[in-house]
């Protein structure tokens, strides 16, 4: 068995979420129809295929390999998260030259719908490309600000011709007045595609603060606490500890990285400190238990505020939570969903059996 074949659940386990179009597996798996030659995600909303007529694998770039064509109905390159060629153009496009302004002439010069752009952003980023295009320049006078930068020429900088103007979008954006600015921490924030859908990255100087998939339950509720506990100001953006990230988190999926070496920084409790310190300590491939956690850090009656602190966790992945089981070795829940932690806790499997030495 290859380590691609290791990471799918079992064949029943995906017959029975391809029939019911569990949304749960997104990414997850892809199923592949052999009488028609075309892949789709779990979910599509197609006419289910006779499951003796399907085979099923872990990336979509393997149904590609097998000579399947992506369904046009379900769009599974989409749900891999991998940005389309024409927007990873226009996102280098904006790096080159940030102060641009976007007209929708100028995206349809280019060759972009500018509705179909809007949609794209509203799906994979919460707001509008225009919106992100001012948020991101109101991140760089952010960042002028803290540097010394006068509010006059951070508005003027930005593009804004009147200085309340600015005021007022920059309190929009960041609930924070510019003057109160100058001594906030600036969180910047960029979208990472994984096979397992998109996530967010955060980070400030000091390291990596949140990294989450964009579709968890929890993730407005720890962005609000991050500014208003912790008094981050969130703007788009790129530092080193988000560039680290971008590539160590394509090098775990890759099977090739067990562990991460990017900078954290972690604002919680004392207790909820702990306990991610005692996640850190889990080898890669490896689980352990609430019960055992507890035990650990010498207070054997706490797997309930264990399993409380572990679900505070905003590092998924590099702080791995995903490898908490309960005690009798069911996964439990956990933020980016169980099929996902399942996918997470195969890999790691693999990628160590491929590791040990062969026994004679």
């Amino acid at each position: 068995m290859n380590i691609q074949t290791a990471l799918l659940p079992p064949h029943a386990e995906m017959v029975r979420a391809m029939l019911e179009r569990d949304t749960a597996y997104e990414g997850v798996f892809f199923t592949a129809v052999k009488t028609t030659g075309i892949f789709c995600r779990p979910s599509c909303t197609a006419r289910k295929p006779k499951p003796e007529n399907v085979e099923f694998f872990a990336h979509a770039d393997e149904c590609l390999s097998a000579g399947y064509r992506a369904c046009l109905r379900c769009k599974p390159l989409d749900a891999a998260a991998i940005a389309p060629d024409w927007v990873q153009r226009l996102l280098t496009a904006v790096d080159a030259d940030p102060e641009m302004r976007w007209s929708d002439a100028q995206l349809l010069a280019e060759g972009i719908e500018p509705l179909k752009l809007r949609r794209w952003f509203k799906q994979h980023f919460g707001m509008t490309f225009h919106a992100w295009l001012r948020t991101r320049r109101l991140g760089m006078a952010l960042g002028g600000i803290r540097q010394g930068t006068s509010i006059d020429h951070a508005a003027f900088d930005s593009g804004y011709e009147s200085l309340s103007g600015f005021r007022d979008a920059f309190q929009k954006s960041f609930h924070i007045t510019p003057g109160r600015a100058a001594n906030s921490e600036p969180l910047l924030f960029t979208r990472l595609t994984t096979p397992l859908g998109p996530m967010i990255a955060m980070a400030e100087r000091r390291g990596l603060v949140l990294l989450e998939f964009l579709d968890r339950p929890a993730l407005t509720r720890e962005v609000e606490e991050l500014q208003t506990r912790h008094g981050y100001v969130v703007a788009p953006g790129h530092n080193a500890p988000l560039r680290q990230i971008e590539e160590q988190l394509n090098e775990y999926f890759a099977g090739t990285r067990s562990a991460f070496s990017v900078p954290l920084h972690l604002p919680g409790s004392a207790f909820d400190r702990q306990v991610w310190e005692q996640l850190l300590q889990i080898p890669y491939g490896q689980t352990s238990t609430y019960g055992a956690i507890a035990s650990r850090l010498g207070k054997p009656g706490a797997s309930r505020a264990v399993g409380l602190a572990n679900g505070h966790n905003r590092l998924s992945i590099v702080v791995p939570c995903h490898r908490v089981i309960g005690a009798d070795g069911s996964l439990t829940g956990y933020g980016g969903g169980q099929p996902r932690k399942a996918f997470l806790l195969r890999l790691e499997n693999a990628a160590v059996q491929l590791t040990q030495p062969l026994a004679f």
